[in-house]
Parts: structure tokens; C-alpha cells; sequence
């Protein structure tokens, strides 16, 4: 099998957080801290979206409230005064995860459906659990079918897995070009529905062959994963057999494939897309806290601090900052720091965000620079995901 290419990933990731502008951590840390949105209210709250990684890409999950430090103006701000919090990070934020599997003639008529139901099944039931899950299937034919839909509920799900037992195959070859094509739109389009303003996609292809419709082109389906509208999306492949190459396979999972000679060894590998996924999306937080400013713009900074040791030091730090302007900040009424967040699209990532700073009703003043695109939009960083 081959590894998830985290290096590559992180390159990725880094060159477009510069390109959209986002602030980056600083030279010496450890983690890498990246501010996706951040918001700001009276009487004193403040909000903050961002992800935790290690220097290589791999995510940090699990940190809690104390975990992060956060300095006003260079000043530590004590946790009595700030009452920080984690708030969970689906009032804010959705991720989508769109599995696609082959049910060509290769599968159906091998037996080999059972095992990939199953190992479907496993995934869904694993990746469900932090976000919404879609899967579809394809075969020679022209389009993709819904076997079960982002919206629907947990027995609906095993319902409509447990139907694919007995999949027949409307066209026995294998569209897979067209197949990845197709789950890209269906995938923005479930994005785009949902009125949660940070939105983040994820998709796993399943096959066991190269394309042998040719319906669509290998080049049409690689320009298509560079649409603006797909290219944050994160994108994983999974395959099995000898039939299926490996350059075919790196060019759909972009984000890390997993290539299995046999079918034995078809659930451990999605059971590893599944832990990736798992890992990528823990990765998020949002930060809520009340800030002692009353008045004027400030500077905050969110320091991240991980992998403590026995007398509690942290041994990785990671920070991000930006500014944010507390024009008649104060109570009354009092701060409640579970109050949660209304973000708006690209509010502070862009130099047009900054005349919504002056009354702590819209994006805090950014210093960064440049127009966020994609991703953050209704697509996610391009390292979850996952998520």
C-alpha cells in the first residue's frame, strides 16, 4: 500500500493559505495554527474558527479549552476574565463526505460485493459519526446513482448499503472518469445547499479497474479536479487488483490513496481512508471567549499548546493572530461565551472585510491580504476534508 503523501499535502495546504492571504504561524513553532474565520460581537465576545497540525500536515485533535493561551496586545489574558471555551464546531462549520463506489460488472459479477458492502459499511459508520456522509455507485453506464443521500437517516443508510448485495450492473464496463466527474457536482451541490457559512467536502473513490467507457477523458476528469469550485475538496482513492494502475489511482486521490493487490485487504484499507478522514476533521476548533477590551483595535493571539509533559509544560506550540476593533465594547448585558458565532463568508479573510470591523457586528480587521476563494467558501482547505 502506499502511504498518505503528507508532505505533499502540507505543500498544498501552505501554498494556499498564502495565496489566500491567511496569516501564518510563526517561524519557530512546532504547530501549525491556521485561522479559517473568525467573528467578533458586543457586549465582549469574540470567535474564532481555525485547525491545529503538526509541521507535516498531520492533524492535532483532542486539545481542550486550556489548551490555548490567548494574548491581547501581546498580554496574557487570564481564563477567569476570558471564560474561554471549545464550542463544537458544527454551529459553525459542515463537513460532507461523498463515497463513491464501483459496482461494474468486475464486482457484481465476482462475488465481490458482499466485501465491498461491508467494508462501505464500516466506513460510513466511522466517518458518520463527525460528518455527513453520501454514497454512490457507478458502473459503464453514463451517470452515477444515489444509493444513499447526504439527508438521510441511519436506517435509511444501512438500507440502501444492504441493497447493493444486490446491485446489477446497467452497463457491465467501467466508467470511472466520468464516475469522479459526476461526485465532484453532486458533492457542491449538497454543499451549496447547506446555509452553514464554512463548508468543507471530501470524496473516496472506490475501484477495482482503469476506465474502460471512455466516456469521459482521463485529461477532462483531472482539469475537472482543478476546477476552482473542486480544487479544495479533499480527494482520496482506493484500489484493488492488478487491473487498476497506480498513476490512474494518485491522479483521483490527490489527498492519498491506498492500492490492495487483493480483496482480503479491501476493508483495512478503507478502514485507514476512514481513520484519515476521522483524524483530519478532529482537527478543527472554535474558540469562543470574552474579551476584557472595552474600546479600540487590538491585537489577539491564539497560542496552541500540545504534548504536555509530566509536570504539564508543553512540549508544541503553534500560534495565529489578527486584529479586531472593540468600538463600545462592555456590558451590559453580560458576555456569555456560549453564545454562538455568525460568521459570514470570507468576512476578515479578505481587505474588503475590514469596514465590517468598526461595530463588532461582522469580521474582525485582518492584516492579511488578498481575496479567499474555494475552500473556505463551500469547500474546505484542501487539507482536511475532512474534514
Amino acid at each position: 500500500m502506499r502511504a498518505f503523501n503528507s508532505c505533499r499535502r502540507s505543500i498544498r495546504w501552505a501554498g494556499l493559505v498564502a495565496a489566500l492571504g491567511l496569516l501564518p504561524i510563526g517561524c519557530g513553532s512546532q504547530l501549525q495554527v491556521t485561522r479559517l474565520n473568525s467573528d467578533h460581537k458586543k457586549p465582549n465576545n469574540v470567535w474564532v474558527f481555525f485547525t491545529v497540525e503538526e509541521k507535516d500536515g498531520e492533524p492535532v485533535g483532542g486539545l481542550a479549552a486550556e489548551d490555548f493561551a490567548i494574548y491581547e496586545d501581546d498580554q496574557l489574558v487570564s481564563t477567569f476574565e476570558s471564560q474561554q471555551t471549545i464550542q463544537n464546531p458544527d454551529v459553525a462549520a459542515v463537513m460532507y463526505t461523498l463515497l463513491l463506489l464501483d459496482m461494474s460488472g468486475s464486482i457484481t459479477e465476482s462475488g465481490s460485493a458482499d466485501l465491498v458492502v461491508d467494508a462501505a459499511q464500516g466506513f460510513v459508520d466511522r466517518v458518520g459519526q463527525s460528518q455527513k456522509v453520501a454514497v454512490y455507485a457507478f458502473d459503464g453506464g453514463k451517470d452515477i446513482r444515489s444509493v444513499v443521500r447526504f439527508t438521510e437517516a441511519k436506517g435509511s443508510v444501512e438500507g440502501g448499503l444492504e441493497g447493493l448485495r444486490t446491485y446489477k450492473a446497467r452497463d457491465p464496463s467501467t466508467n470511472l472518469h466520468g464516475a469522479v466527474v459526476d461526485g465532484l457536482d453532486v458533492l457542491r451541490e449538497a454543499l451549496d445547499k447547506d446555509k452553514r457559512p464554512l463548508k468543507f467536502g471530501t470524496m473516496v473513490v472506490f475501484s477495482d479497474g482503469t476506465d474502460r467507457a471512455a466516456r469521459v477523458t482521463n485529461e477532462e476528469m483531472v482539469e475537472a479536479l482543478g476546477q476552482p469550485e473542486y480544487e479544495a475538496f479533499e480527494v482520496f482513492a482506493i484500489g484493488v487488483g492488478a487491473e487498476i494502475e497506480e498513476g490512474s489511482l494518485n491522479q483521483i486521490g490527490k489527498d492519498g490513496t491506498e492500492l490492495v493487490e487483493d480483496e482480503a485487504s479491501v476493508q483495512m484499507a478503507f478502514e485507514k481512508v476512514a481513520q484519515r478522514i476521522e483524524a483530519h476533521s478532529n482537527r478543527f476548533y472554535l474558540l469562543s471567549y470574552c474579551t476584557p477590551a472595552r474600546n479600540g483595535e487590538h491585537t489577539v493571539r491564539i497560542e496552541a499548546q500540545a504534548d504536555r509533559n509530566p509536570k504539564g509544560k508543553p512540549r508544541k506550540k503553534g500560534d495565529v493572530s489578527w486584529a479586531f476593533d472593540a468600538n463600545g465594547f462592555g456590558p451590559p448585558p453580560d458576555c456569555d461565551p456560549n453564545r454562538q458565532p455568525t460568521f459570514k463568508l470570507d468576512a476578515n479573510l479578505t481587505d474588503d472585510a475590514d469596514a465590517n470591523g468598526g461595530d463588532g457586528d461582522g469580521g474582525g480587521k485582518s492584516k492579511s491580504k488578498g481575496k479567499a476563494s474555494g475552500g473556505f467558501k463551500a469547500g474546505g482547505p484542501s487539507s482536511p476534508g475532512g474534514g
